[in-house]
């Protein structure tokens, strides 16, 4: 998982958490990523799987019982919090209630001894970069939670970190303002520079936002890779039902080449399916077809499978075509509507499924 230029580099994290009675959990497990200057990373995973762990590692607000941590190559694990250049937002965004939007943001700068004029002139900056000026002398009590989010990213970014840790600070905002928050974070990360660490068991927020992803589960590191490389080529299955819808197909490997292998369906047909990096797989395997990447067809020779239509469910953007297979698994096949034309199925109705070769990816478990 090495990067170039890693801003922060994690090496055999190992984190366990004692209780009473002498149980304990491991919250990470010789846990290693690389993460790059000037990258928006998101750590992607259900509660518990170490995520939250990580970034407080990282933080300084917990110290690992194994491993490194390294910022710019500086092993910065058992540094306190204020001496590493990291800054943290929090899910709950911990402002001062009684203060003004510009005090909020200015305080840590008064905490550093920065002299007044070079704080003034830092706030001013930071309300222009959330575009808050507006409200510098409001206090965080009398403005919304869009906006006392802003006010957090400001004061956060206000010392110049080398990194900057979001821990789900979106989680209270509704859907709408949640969306808009996400093109605001991107923009923020761009125009900054500044690395950003993001953590969040959000997958559509994580494909938004993120250069690369990180998905965890049970204290490990899964699969690190583009948002494209994670929903279009998962390794394993558990990263390929976390992100988003997926069929799950047995299969059989007929042979391999490069990065494809020739595979013939347990339900039916045989396709050329994508194969993770370093995999030569032989025998029964699993392979993941995403519902968009199939098509509804004709129950003739160029349909790869074969079933019953037993339900369609409008979503507005698109239908969801719930086919039942012959061997009695289900198949769900996304049709994006057109306004002008109904798609025309009617449950009860034999179809076909058409899946191109490609469309499906081999997964290592």
């Amino acid at each position: 998982m090495a990067a170039s230029n890693p801003a922060i580099e994690a090496r055999a994290i190992t984190k366990i958490f004692h209780s009473a009675g002498n149980a304990s959990f491991k919250a990470l497990d010789r846990v290693s990523v690389a993460i790059r200057e000037n990258e928006f990373f998101t750590l992607l995973g259900p509660s518990g799987c170490g995520k939250t762990t990580l970034l407080r590692l990282i933080a300084g607000f917990e110290y690992p019982d194994e491993g490194e941590i390294l910022l710019n190559g500086r092993d910065i694990a058992l540094l306190a919090p204020h001496e590493r250049p990291v800054n943290t937002v929090f899910q709950s965004y911990a402002l001062f209630p009684h203060m003004t939007v510009g005090q909020n943001i200015g305080f840590g700068l008064e905490m550093l001894g920065k002299p007044r004029r070079e704080i003034a002139a830092r706030v001013d900056e930071m309300l222009r970069l959330v575009r808050m000026e507006a409200l510098k002398d409001r206090r965080t009590s009398q403005i919304s939670g869009g906006q006392q989010q802003r006010v957090a990213l400001a004061r956060a970014l206000a010392p110049q970190p080398k990194v900057l840790l979001l821990d789900e600070p979106l989680s209270a905002l509704d859907y709408k303002l949640r969306k808009e928050m996400q093109i605001e974070l991107k923009r923020l990360q761009h125009e900054t520079g500044i690395t950003f660490i993001f953590v969040t068991h959000d997958q559509e927020e994580a494909l938004t936002m993120s250069d690369r992803i990180a998905v965890m589960s049970g204290g490990s590191i899964l699969q690190v890779g583009t948002p494209r490389d994670i929903y279009d080529r998962p390794d394993k299955r558990f990263v390929a039902d976390f992100i988003g819808e997926a069929n799950f197909l047995p299969a059989q490997v007929l042979s391999s080449a490069g990065d494809r292998a020739k595979v013939t369906l347990g339900a039916g047909g045989e396709i050329l399916a994508g194969l993770p990096h370093g995999t030569q797989p032989q025998g029964q395997i699993t392979v993941m077809v995403r519902p968009e990447h199939a098509e509804i067809a004709g129950t003739d020779a160029d349909a790869t499978l074969s079933g019953t239509l037993e339900s369609a469910v409008y979503f507005g953007t698109d239908t969801h075509l719930n086919v039942r297979l012959g061997d009695g698994s289900n198949f769900v096949v996304r049709r994006q509507n057109d306004r002008c034309a109904d798609h025309g199925f009617a449950p009860g109705m034999p179809v076909g499924v058409r899946i191109r070769d490609g469309a499906a990816q081999v997964l290592r478990d």
